[in-house]
C-alpha cells in the first residue's frame, strides 16, 4: 500500500507540472501570435507592482535591520564590525531580497489572481469568454504574466536596496560602526554578479508565481468551496516552489556568473 501511495503521489505530481508547462507554452505561443491587451497589461502592472510595494519594503527594511543587528552581535566579539555592511548587502542581493519578495508577492498577489480567475470559472465567466471567441490565456493568464515579468525583478531591487540602506542606519547610526569601513568593505565584496542574481531569480519567481496562480484559478470547482481553496493552495504551492527553486539557482547561478563576472 505505500508504494501504491508513494506511485499515485508521483504521478500525480508529474500531472501537475505536465500541466504548468503546457499552460507556460501555451502562454508565450500566445504572447508572439495573439493581440496584446495593453490596458489589461497596465492594470496589472498597477495591481502587481505598484500596489505591492507597501509590504516589499517593510519586507526589505526591516530584514536588513535586523540582520545588519544579529550580525553586528555576532562579529563584534570578534572585531569584524567593519565586516557587517558587506555581509548585509551580499546577503540581500543574493538570498534574502529575492526570496523574500517572491513570497510576499505570492502571498498577496498569487491569491488574489487565483481567487479572481477561480470566481470566473465556477460562475462560468470563463466559459462565456469562449462562447464570444475570446481564448481565455489571451485575456486572462498573458497580461498577468507579462505585468509579473515587468513588476518583480523591479520589486526585488526596491527591496533589496531599501534592506541595505536600513542595515546601513542601524549599523552605523544605532551601533556606531564607522561609516568609512561600512560602506567601503560593502562596495569590496559586493559587485555586479550579485546584482544579477538578484534580478535572475526574481524573474524566475514571477513566473513561478503567475504561473501556479493562474493554474489554480482555471482549474477551481465545486463553487464557493472551491474558489475558497485555489487560493490557498495557489499560495502554499507558489511559497514552496520559491524556496526549492532557489536552492537550485544559488548553484546555478554561482557558476553562470562566476566572481569577478
Amino acid at each position: 500500500m505505500p508504494i501504491r501511495f508513494i506511485g499515485r503521489s508521483l504521478l500525480s505530481f508529474l500531472r501537475y507540472l505536465g500541466e504548468l508547462v503546457l499552460l507556460a507554452t501555451d502562454t508565450a505561443q500566445s504572447i508572439f501570435t495573439a493581440p496584446i491587451r495593453w490596458r489589461l497589461f497596465f492594470s496589472q502592472v498597477l495591481e502587481v507592482g505598484f500596489r505591492s510595494q507597501l509590504v516589499v519594503i517593510m519586507t526589505g527594511a526591516f530584514t536588513g535591520a535586523v540582520f545588519a543587528a544579529q550580525t553586528f552581535f555576532q562579529f563584534h566579539s570578534l572585531g569584524m564590525d567593519s565586516a557587517v555592511g558587506s555581509v548585509v548587502a551580499v546577503s540581500m542581493f543574493r538570498e534574502l531580497g529575492p526570496v523574500l519578495t517572491g513570497l510576499m508577492v505570492a502571498g498577496r498577489v498569487g491569491a488574489a489572481m487565483s481567487a479572481e480567475i477561480g470566481t470566473m470559472k465556477v460562475t462560468e465567466q470563463i466559459d462565456a469568454l469562449r462562447a464570444l471567441g475570446v481564448y481565455p490565456v489571451d485575456y486572462l493568464v498573458v497580461p498577468r504574466t507579462l505585468a509579473m515579468m515587468v513588476s518583480m525583478p523591479l520589486l526585488v531591487a526596491e527591496c533589496v536596496g531599501v534592506g541595505i540602506v536600513a542595515g546601513y542606519v542601524v549599523g552605523v547610526g544605532l551601533l556606531d560602526i564607522p561609516a568609512v569601513y561600512y560602506v567601503h568593505y560593502m562596495q569590496k565584496f559586493t559587485g555586479l554578479r550579485d546584482i544579477k542574481m538578484a534580478l535572475s531569480k526574481g524573474f524566475v519567481f514571477a513566473f513561478l508565481i503567475v504561473f501556479i496562480s493562474c493554474h489554480q484559478g482555471l482549474n477551481a470547482k465545486e463553487g464557493a468551496v472551491g474558489v475558497g481553496r485555489a487560493p490557498t493552495e495557489a499560495v502554499v504551492i507558489g511559497s514552496l516552489a520559491i524556496l526549492v527553486s532557489n536552492f537550485f539557482l544559488s548553484l546555478l547561478l554561482n557558476v553562470v556568473f562566476p566572481y569577478g563576472g
